[in-house]
């Protein structure tokens, strides 16, 4: 009964931090932001029709193939995750399942073949774009390994 009392105790005080550290990040973004970026959120603009310099399509087009591949992966793992739980029923696997559909959700609404489909291109980013998808292929490359082995 204690140790239940205690697992409880150390969830709350997580969620408790979670929603601590949501709140100065907010206040952090809304303070900061407004000063040192003046229009922050009070200008938009258009993208342009001509090329950006120092906009490179190269990273635009590379992290369109990292993202399929980060899509696969993400598939194979789920599956694999689903095959673990028909054997095992384990709800941990449930949850490493659902955790590889969420993230599958955000890697195909986040693709830049389905953001351009709905005719909408990202822009000024850069290598920017692509280090994200690049370090969540390298996490996803060691999940499979680990879930395989």
């Amino acid at each position: 009964m204690q140790k239940q009392m205690d697992r409880r105790v150390k969830v709350g005080i997580i969620f408790a931090l979670l929603i601590v550290v949501a709140i100065l990040a907010s206040f952090w973004v809304l303070f900061e932001s407004s000063s040192h970026f003046p229009g922050f959120q009070q200008h938009r603009a258009l993208p342009p029709n001509s090329f950006i310099p120092g906009d490179l399509e190269f990273f635009y087009a590379s992290y369109a193939i990292l993202s399929t591949i980060n899509i696969a992966l993400l598939v194979v793992v789920t599956l694999i995750y689903v095959d673990i739980y028909i054997k095992t029923r384990s709800q941990f696997t449930i949850g490493l399942v659902i955790f590889a559909l969420v993230f599958l959700v955000k890697d195909v609404t986040s693709s830049p073949l389905v953001i351009s489909y709905f005719r909408f291109r990202p822009y000024g980013l850069g290598p920017f774009e692509l280090l994200p998808g690049l370090f969540e292929f390298c996490a996803l490359a060691i999940l499979l390994y680990l879930s395989v082995k």
